[in-house]
């Protein structure tokens, strides 16, 4: 049996485990932590956008290791809070896994859509997406001639779709430079709205389409996917794209996990919890991340992002711990909320504040912090047990020195 059993392998529940970890050893505890997951690497999710997706991961046990925390390769298919076991299909087949305390930390999903052709789209979601993606954006060269041969249409344009058609621009001109195919490369971005990136602010959006503007990212705004065939994408207003490539990134839900712990849920699948990040209703379970309706400064509630889901997982994996010691737990805070939006060679755009006031700086500047978060800060330490229990602390914010403006 498991003391503490956190379950799942991403920001929230990589930094739940080392934030019972440093609590267990500060009170020299012999409580055992253990991390299910299904895979052997915390994947950088953030960065599914980017070029070369493969190399975007961190091993879990170079994190859990050093701390002491076990790791179990198994996939969580079940959760009886009354019973306190949680069962999971990995490489032994069926096994059941018994908790004082759980942490649920197993993300959101993509929803994808049902139509016609749906199968042909392609996403940013998991790593195996982005590198299917990848895959395919380097075998286009090699494809039949054609309309459409380097057009990739973008559906949703929100975050990740604006992300993902910003550099798109770029990752489909290197794949067709070589061979002087550069001049057809064109991305559309198709959106039901009709604006472009509504919840990220109207401050940023005069930025968001210069942006896209000067990178030749066409908008299609007010209409939505009917259906896909390989070499086309069909709009609901009867116009049709010529396009090798689709990528999906409207709209995500929490991990279906949710559903099994007996608790009120929000719209987006979410768990709610308490002050200290523990279900209602529920008190032997704790939620962090993509799985948690947590609060945040002014009455907001967080966002399914990594820039919430790390501090979450630090208080979760604390209060679970302090829960079985009998010691205060510590009321989830977070730093102010930001946003750093990546524009590809355009650069990007920075606000803060849940009104997403804009943050006016040069687009080298913005780039470089964009650059700092993505390749440095989000990451974990690894094989230094001091290093990482530190990083643990609640207290360690997420928050570092910007980078030198330039430009």
């Amino acid at each position: 049996m498991s003391d503490i059993l956190i379950v799942g392998g991403g920001f929230a529940g990589t930094w739940a485990a080392a934030g019972a970890a440093r609590l267990l050893r500060a009170h020299d505890a012999a409580t055992t932590v253990t991390l299910l997951a299904p895979g052997p690497d915390l994947v950088i999710r953030p960065r599914l956008y980017e070029a070369d997706p493969a190399a975007y991961r961190v091993p879990l046990d170079r994190v859990l290791g050093p701390i002491g925390v076990q790791r179990v390769a198994a996939a969580a298919t079940g959760i009886d809070t009354g019973r306190r076991t949680v069962t999971a299909e990995g490489a032994d087949g069926r096994t059941e896994h018994r908790y004082e305390r759980l942490v649920l930390a197993t993300g959101s999903a993509l929803v994808r859509p049902r139509l016609p052709g749906a199968e042909l789209l392609h996403d940013v979601d998991t790593m195996a997406a982005a590198v299917a993606l990848e895959e395919h954006l380097q075998a286009l060269p090699e494809a039949p001639e054609g309309p459409g041969r380097f057009t990739a249409v973008v559906v949703g344009a929100g975050f990740t779709g604006v992300e993902i058609a910003a550099e798109l621009v770029g990752r489909l001109r290197a794949a067709a430079a070589p061979h002087g195919l550069a001049d057809e490369v064109e991305v559309v971005l198709v959106e039901r709205d009709e604006v472009v990136g509504r919840g990220l602010g109207a401050p940023a959006r005069p930025v968001i389409e210069r942006a896209l503007d000067g990178l030749g990212v066409v908008r299609r705004l007010g209409v939505t996917v009917e259906r896909v065939d390989q070499r086309a994408v069909h709009l609901s207003d009867g116009s049709t794209v010529p396009a090798r490539t689709a990528v999906w990134t409207a709209g995500v839900r929490a991990d279906g996990l949710t559903g099994q712990i007996p608790a009120a849920r929000d719209e987006l699948g979410r768990l709610a919890v308490d002050e200290w990040l523990r279900v209602r209703g529920v008190p032997e379970v704790y939620a962090a991340g993509d799985t948690a309706a947590a609060p945040a400064e002014d009455g907001h509630t967080v966002t399914q992002s990594c820039q919430h889901a790390t501090p979450q997982g630090k208080y979760a994996g604390h209060n679970a711990a302090a829960d079985l010691l009998g010691l205060d737990r510590e009321p989830f805070t977070t730093d102010p909320y930001v946003t750093c939006l990546d524009l590809g060679g355009a650069g990007a755009v920075l606000t803060s504040g849940w009104d997403r006031a804009l943050r006016e700086a040069p687009a080298a500047y913005a780039k470089a912090r964009k650059r700092a978060i993505n390749e440095t800060w989000i990451y974990p330490p690894v094989d230094d047990a001091e290093e990482i229990l530190r990083r643990a602390d609640f207290r360690v914010g997420q928050r570092r020195p910007a980078p030198e403006p330039t430009g």
